[in-house]
């Protein structure tokens, strides 16, 4: 058999999580909450199953969701998205970008995408004989080089996928960001773009620029968004797709014949839950306050904090601690100290790396607290080649 992923193995978020259980750490790792979903989101899923929600959804999704998505992007946007031709449920962000990718790509395009960059893009796009084209965000702060990315655009690019708030990295984007990719798209009539939004509603400070804002940009994209985040269920795979009518009706296409529909008693539940109770605007304080309290911690430590403005992510530069590849030293700390991480590299096509770690911070306080107690305790710089532990050890 023929490989179409020949050099694609186990995602490196199964490899942490299998080792966090394996040495019973702390996992900081995958990007999952750890706390109780709100009773309200639980009683209105149970309406659902007990309404007797548990045949076929539509396969667009359910107009209730639909409808109440729409009110959604109006009450923070004041920009109106039809439910019926223009909003898809999907089984989650990832299907959505997979299934846009399918709907675009044909042998031999070229799509770009911004490093480190989300596991699912570049694969995604070799299953149908597309070309990555990896460029890289601006190491520490992780902006995108807009000049670069112009240079790298030509007619052979179909799709430009940008990721906003950024996971890994934590940054977000200005105004000016919108304005050069809006340079770059009206450049190209058959250049699309996917918009990776899923972390909307967890950013600090600054407002959320969506490419829904700006005109063109919305006319040539698809923009991919998840409940899982917003609503801390990130195992129900529940997320949506905006775009317009004619690139939605080629999203569908794909989207009927890959799950056809997504589970009906969560979409009914969700629809109920945001139809009753759902206050959106104060998830980012939410988050904020967890954030505040892990930086707050880890300040203690030796590890460098860097770009954190948004997602539930935050990287730590940890040159100060040791010279091990990053890696490795995520490895060590799992074995060794009790938290497991996410090594940034692995987000590079070319393994870049920085010496910095992603932490998720969506967690309960006192995970948090006791976690980065534990990252607190490295207080020495390992050689190569030599254990963290060890090397404290024989500081003694």
């Amino acid at each position: 058999m023929i490989s179409k992923l020949p050099d694609t193995g186990t995602s490196i978020f199964t490899v942490m999580s299998a080792m966090a259980n394996e040495y019973g750490a702390i996992n900081l790792s995958q990007g999952f909450p750890d706390f109780p979903i709100d009773p309200n989101l639980e009683n209105s899923v149970l309406r659902s199953l007990k309404a007797g929600h548990v045949q076929y959804a539509p396969m667009a999704g359910r107009p209730d969701i639909r409808e109440q998505i729409s009110k959604l992007i109006y009450d923070r946007y004041k920009l109106s998205v039809l439910p019926d031709s223009e909003i898809t449920i999907t089984a989650g962000a990832t299907q959505a970008i997979f299934t846009a990718i399918a709907a675009l790509v044909n042998p031999g395009d070229e799509v770009i995408m911004f490093d480190p960059a989300y596991d699912c893009y570049d694969p995604s796009v070799k299953v149908f004989g597309g070309i990555p084209i990896h460029l890289k965000l601006k190491h520490p702060d992780y902006s995108i080089d807009w000049d670069e990315a112009e240079q790298k655009v030509n007619d052979k690019t179909r799709i430009i996928i940008t990721n906003n708030p950024h996971n890994p990295c934590g940054s977000v984007w200005t105004e000016n960001d919108l304005i050069r990719l809006e340079k770059i798209v009206s450049r190209y009539k058959n250049l699309y773009v996917i918009s990776d939004e899923v972390y909307e509603y967890i950013q600090f400070k600054k407002q959320h620029h969506t490419v829904l804002k700006n005109e063109l940009l919305r006319s040539r994209s698809f923009v991919v968004f998840s409940f899982g985040k917003t609503l801390h269920v990130t195992g129900w795979k529940l997320g949506y797709c905006i775009a317009p009518e004619a690139l939605t009706t080629e999203f569908r296409k794909v989207h009927q014949f890959n799950v056809f529909c997504v589970n009906n008693t969560i979409q009914a539940g969700v629809a109920d839950y945001l139809s009753r109770y759902a206050d959106t605007k104060s998830i980012a304080d939410f988050y904020q306050k967890k954030r505040d309290l892990f930086l707050q911690a880890i300040s203690k430590s030796k590890f460098k904090p860097l770009t954190c403005d948004g997602t539930y992510f935050c990287l730590l530069d940890f040159t100060s601690i040791s010279n091990e590849p990053d890696v490795e030293f995520a490895k060590q700390l799992i074995k060794e100290i009790g938290v497991a991480s996410i090594p940034v590299s692995v987000f590079y096509k070319d393994q870049t790396d920085n010496h910095v770690l992603r932490f998720c911070f969506a967690k309960k306080d006192e995970t948090i607290i006791k976690a980065t107690e534990k990252l607190c305790s490295l207080k020495n710089c390992p050689d190569s080649n030599q254990s963290i532990l060890g090397k404290q050890r024989s500081q003694l």
